[in-house]
């Protein structure tokens, strides 16, 4: 077996830190960095510092601890080839991991951009009248797509669960624009500008899939960070499963990237039948994404 490509471990774990500091406090707790956001949003994770072989059982219970001061849910990422032993020392210390498939894409394998059924692709215009409108309403699809709470908001920088987004990660049942529409909240006006900003400055994009009749059924982020970029939240509503949309729609964001002059582009699965899925896309995998949290039994 050909060993990884240990350039691409290395951008990828500069990706994953640099990605939140813009947008969140920093505290370190030994081996690990926790990212706290500043403001409204998804909250963040800890994660292996940059440069640490193996963090402890130690740092991983102080981190907690903090993590609960906070009132933020106890998550942790890390990349499985970079930091091989920590998942061993996590479950040592009362997590249950989760180990996503990692992909990352073969320009040359990239499908070409299709039409897709009784819809069309496109990407939000950041500039455009309608946007704080689709902004709410790629929330509320995201909502319903993943069975997230009502309070939750879109995935401008998704953790790696957020990530898991394809067909087979969708909640069951009968969740449609009727669903989607109740669900819509009007976003304040800061979080608008701050998307806004983002994606003028090419650093954040939103695609949607769109029915003339039934409006926004499916949505994806594409978050950058100079050449490398990761795409998240692929959200499809329930009615509008089997269709093809999270699969073509991730296929306009990595063509997106790739225009954009982005040279590695990766995303996480859900598991292998999620990651077979990517592979039509034009995903290979790479490795594994580690997402840990507390394991159930715990109170």
């Amino acid at each position: 077996m050909a060993l990884p490509d240990t350039d691409v471990f290395v951008r990828l774990e500069r990706f994953y830190d640099a990605l939140p500091r813009p947008y969140a406090r920093v505290e370190e707790f030994g081996g690990l960095v926790l990212f706290v956001r500043e403001g409204d949003g998804w909250p963040y994770y800890a994660r292996p510092r940059i440069g640490v072989e193996t963090p402890s059982a130690a740092d991983i219970t102080a981190v907690r601890r903090r993590q609960r001061e906070l009132g933020i849910p106890e998550a942790f990422e890390w990349v499985h080839e970079t930091t091989p032993d920590l998942l061993a020392v996590a479950r040592s210390a009362g997590l249950e991991v989760l180990l996503a498939p990692l992909l990352t894409l073969d320009p040359a394998a990239l499908v070409p951009d299709l039409p897709v059924r009784d819809a069309v692709i496109s990407v939000l215009d950041p500039a455009g009248t309608t946007y704080p409108a689709d902004l709410a309403a790629t929330r509320a699809v995201a909502q319903l797509g993943f069975g997230s709470p009502p309070n939750a908001t879109p995935m401008e920088e998704v953790s790696a669960v957020a990530a898991l987004s394809t067909e087979t990660a969708l909640i069951t049942g009968v969740a449609g624009p009727t669903e989607r529409d109740a669900a819509i909240e009007e976003l304040h006006p800061d979080m608008v500008a701050g998307f806004r900003k983002r994606a003028t400055d090419g650093a954040y994009h939103t695609a949607v899939v769109t029915s003339p009749s039934e409006g926004i059924l499916a949505t994806g982020a594409l978050m950058r960070d100079g050449d490398v970029a990761e795409i998240a939240g692929v959200a499809t509503l329930p009615t509008a499963r089997g269709r093809g949309y999270a699969s073509q729609l991730t296929a306009t964001l990595a063509r997106r990237a790739l225009t954009d002059g982005v040279r590695l582009v990766f995303l996480s699965a859900g598991d292998d039948d999620v990651a077979r899925l990517y592979t039509k896309v034009g995903f290979r995998r790479l490795g594994t994404a580690c997402i840990a949290e507390p394991a159930a039994t715990q109170i």
